[in-house]
């Protein structure tokens, strides 16, 4: 059955305000979705189908992304992270599971560590452990990301987005991503990576304490095996599971299974909170 779709604007009290995606039972566990660099609450589009209507899910559009406020600075990992703490307050949630695809995993991390006592546990889907000396980042800044005008172009867009996938021909969601990743000024694509790139989680991974699901696609060109085995060995208890033929955005190439990975992963932690 189709759940219906709760649009909103979420004013965060800072100056940012953050459109918002929630379906479900606002009652139930609550489902931070949070997307990666250039994409938008979107992003989980392909996914929400297939959540079940007992999970609170809330989709959200970050700082400089779509519709969201588009500060002149403000594109650290940190920023994302605070904005995710203010969200939590200004919706009365006291602590929620945040799920976060690619850059969103970083914020993810950062909100487990800076704020522990929000993050009752994480689902990272390709993420990274931090930018800093990841050789494919640093290529794609090199050779692309730094030329950016302060408008992204939509063959630019398209091509960057068709990267993030291993299915041929390119999944429809690819053409709907790249028409959403041109409303995000080049300067905050840039400003973002630029700062991202300076951090490294690794040596902070064991300070994340609580339960995290990591997902992969083993066809990612962005994200290596070596950065989830480094994910999983540094935050205690974290579990991987890999989807060895997708790519980058592996909740667009296998929207079910990863919902159905991601519905379990709550499931587990609530009987642990009932027992």
């Amino acid at each position: 059955m189709t759940q219906i779709l709760r649009a909103h604007d979420v004013d965060l009290g800072n100056g940012i305000t953050l459109p918002v995606r929630e379906q479900g039972d606002p009652n139930g566990p609550p489902l931070i979705l949070l997307h990666g660099n250039t994409d938008s609450w979107r992003s989980f589009e392909p996914v929400l189908p297939f959540l079940p209507a007992r999970l609170r899910a809330i989709a959200i559009t970050m700082r400089g992304h779509g519709d969201a406020t588009k500060p002149p600075t403000g594109y650290a990992p940190a920023d994302f992270a605070a904005d995710v703490v203010a969200l939590l307050d200004a919706l009365g949630l006291p602590r929620a599971v945040i799920c976060g695809h690619s850059f969103g995993g970083l914020v993810a991390q950062m909100v487990a560590l800076g704020h522990p006592e929000r993050a009752e546990g994480l689902v990272l889907a390709g993420a990274f452990p931090g930018m800093e000396g990841n050789p494919a980042i640093q290529d794609f800044w090199d050779g692309t990301i730094v030329h950016l005008g302060d408008e992204l172009d939509l063959d630019f867009a398209r091509e960057f987005q068709a990267g993030c996938v291993a299915q041929s021909p390119a999944p429809p969601i690819v053409e709907m991503a790249a028409r959403e990743s041109v409303r995000t000024p080049g300067w905050v694509f840039r400003e973002s990576v630029h700062r991202a790139m300076a951090l490294d989680l690794r040596p902070e991974l064991s300070r994340i304490r609580v339960p995290t699901l990591l997902i992969w696609g083993g066809q990612d060109g962005f994200v290596s095996r070596d950065d989830q085995e480094d994910l999983r060995r540094g935050i205690p208890g974290a579990r991987l599971l890999a989807y060895e033929e997708a790519g980058h955005a592996v909740h667009w190439e296998e929207p079910e299974r990863f919902a159905r990975d991601l519905t379990d992963f709550v499931d587990r932690l609530r009987s642990r909170r009932a027992a």
